[in-house]
Order: C-alpha cells, then sequence, then structure tokens
C-alpha cells in the first residue's frame, strides 16, 4: 500500500482496469483520450471511485519523481497515441479512479504551474498500458 492508503497498480493491474465491455454512459471522461484539463466543474465526483494509484515513493536520494518521459515512438505527452508507461511523467504522479456506471478506467494527476493548478484526465486504453522497466 501507498502512504495515501490506496493499493499501487502494476501494469497488468491497470490493463485489467482498462478491459471492460462497452456500456452505454453519461461520463463525460471517454473524450478524454490524451491528456485534457478537467476541472472540479467537470469532474463527475458521484460517479467515478477510486480504483489505486501509480504514485511511487521517491527514491532515496531523490528530492521528487523523475519528469522523464517515455516517448520511443515519437509521440507527444498530449497524443491519444502516448504510451501509458507506468514508472515515467506524468503516470508517476497519477491516481486511478473507475466510473461506477460504465467501469471506465482514468488517470488523475494535478499539474502544478507557477501561477494555476489544473487537474489533468486521460481515459487509459489497455493496448497502450506499458512499464519499460519492468517488461521487455
Amino acid at each position: 500500500m501507498t502512504s495515501a492508503s490506496k493499493p499501487l497498480l502494476t501494469s497488468n493491474e491497470l490493463r485489467k482496469l482498462a478491459t471492460h465491455a462497452p456500456i452505454h454512459c453519461t461520463c463525460a471522461l471517454k473524450i478524454c483520450r490524451g491528456w485534457e484539463s478537467v476541472g472540479d466543474d467537470r469532474w463527475p465526483a458521484e460517479q467515478m471511485v477510486s480504483a489505486g494509484t501509480l504514485r511511487v515513493e521517491v527514491p532515496e536520494g531523490q528530492l521528487e519523481l523523475s519528469f522523464e518521459e517515455f516517448h520511443p515512438e515519437g509521440t507527444r505527452y498530449d497524443s491519444p497515441d502516448a504510451p501509458i508507461a507506468l514508472a515515467y511523467f506524468p503516470y508517476n504522479r497519477c491516481d486511478v479512479y473507475a466510473c461506477k456506471a460504465c467501469q471506465c478506467a482514468v488517470l488523475k494527476y494535478t499539474e502544478y504551474g507557477g501561477y494555476y493548478v489544473d487537474h489533468r484526465v486521460r481515459l487509459v486504453d489497455a493496448g497502450k498500458v506499458i512499464d519499460p522497466l519492468t517488461e521487455k
């Protein structure tokens, strides 16, 4: 368990959460194929349940988690085709939620800028989930 008492999910567990039968739902998060800004006014809190976290502890000797991204195919951070690489930014700072109605899984993290806070969400596509540090 993590310090926040949420289970730390593996890539296989995240894939399993993202594998569900299509169900009609009004969940507005299905459009978030790449990282999308989703403020509190758009976050369907009553529909979402915490499913776990991808947040890892800061390794000893480091001040914070890595901001290194993983794009072996030349994708960009906000691309819907970008891999969901658990050990890399921003996935190493994400919590995972599931919709009670349709069971879709989404990743959520908060971007902190100099003068703003931006909640960002990405729908989990099981085919994009990789963990390059533990999977070959």
